[in-house]
């Protein structure tokens, strides 16, 4: 059970990194700010000061991007934000984009 005359060949294995997506979370006259505050720290699992700054970012600014994910997580996780808004009454939109 020798190796003699054994020949060892090396692989090079290529990963590609999946392309990323932005979640951005936009502004309305009609959505509450604790209701966005709440989806940040449910749905996106920010800190509450971090919540708060994003929410902020978005009623000043129009819009903003609360994360960058995969396209199926970036997906679900805007779905879950968007169904719990639709729950409550709210016309809140998010949207995914490729960052």
């Amino acid at each position: 059970m020798g190796t003699k005359g054994s020949v060892k060949e090396r692989s090079i294995v290529k990963i590609n990194v999946p392309r990323q997506y932005a979640v951005v979370m936009h502004n309305d006259d009609f959505t509450p700010m604790d209701f966005v505050v709440n989806i940040l720290m449910e749905v996106f699992h920010k800190e509450y000061d971090d919540a708060v700054n994003i929410m902020m970012v978005v009623h000043k600014g129009d819009r903003a991007v609360v994360g960058t994910y995969s396209y199926d997580i970036a997906r679900s996780k805007a779905e879950k934000a968007m169904v719990l808004a639709r729950e409550e009454g709210y016309p809140f939109r998010i949207t995914v984009e490729e960052s």
